[in-house]
């Protein structure tokens, strides 16, 4: 590892070492979780990170070998824990946890794809989603802590942010997950 790199907060020697190998495999990612929260939100403690990584449906199981070709995995069967959560985890060789979301639905492609770089360092520039998709995210996953971080988006860019690119990503996400409710929380977090 180079001797800068070494210098750097352990979580975004990981996120480079993921984002090197995503782009050496021309394979579609984009950090979410903690590190897209620290670009967007509040900073906060994290100690590990979350990428989501272009995937599709059938290609599991082709895109977990080729990550445990690299990286160590964290469970004793990562690739029927992927299939079954689309979620492999994983360790960067600094030892950080990663859990890298297999993505599948054409949300996360859209994800992906508006992601943009953001230097967290001078020597350390990380692709994560938009403030946009990690308030859908975040909302999504309904935790109390999430609705921290949503609240945190909201209050740095409340004017910037696409509100009805928001909601018409998230309330089909919410259909499907049977979970109205969270589409009404978020509507209280932007009055």
């Amino acid at each position: 590892m180079e001797r800068h790199i070494k210098r750097l907060n352990p979580l975004f020697q990981a996120g480079l070492e993921f984002q090197k190998f995503f782009r050496n495999k021309k394979r579609p990612f984009c950090c979410i979780g903690g590190l897209a929260v620290i670009r967007w939100g509040e900073i906060r403690i994290t100690q590990d990170i979350d990428l989501c990584l272009h995937c599709g449906f059938g290609n599991e199981e082709k895109t977990v070998s080729l990550l445990l070709d690299a990286f160590d995995a964290r469970i004793d069967d990562p690739v029927e824990f992927a299939v079954k959560n689309r979620v492999v985890l994983l360790s960067a060789s600094n030892g950080v946890s990663a859990d890298i979301s297999l993505s599948g639905l054409p949300f996360e492609e859209t994800m992906i794809q508006r992601a943009s770089p953001f230097n967290f360092h001078p020597k350390c520039s990380l692709i994560t989603c938009s403030a946009e998709d990690l308030i859908i995210l975040k909302a999504f996953a309904d935790r109390n802590k999430d609705w921290s971080d949503v609240e945190g988006v909201i209050s740095r860019y409340r004017e910037k942010l696409d509100r009805e690119y928001i909601i018409m990503n998230l309330a089909p996400l919410c259909e499907l997950k049977e979970s109205p409710e969270i589409m009404e929380h978020l509507k209280r977090l932007f009055q």
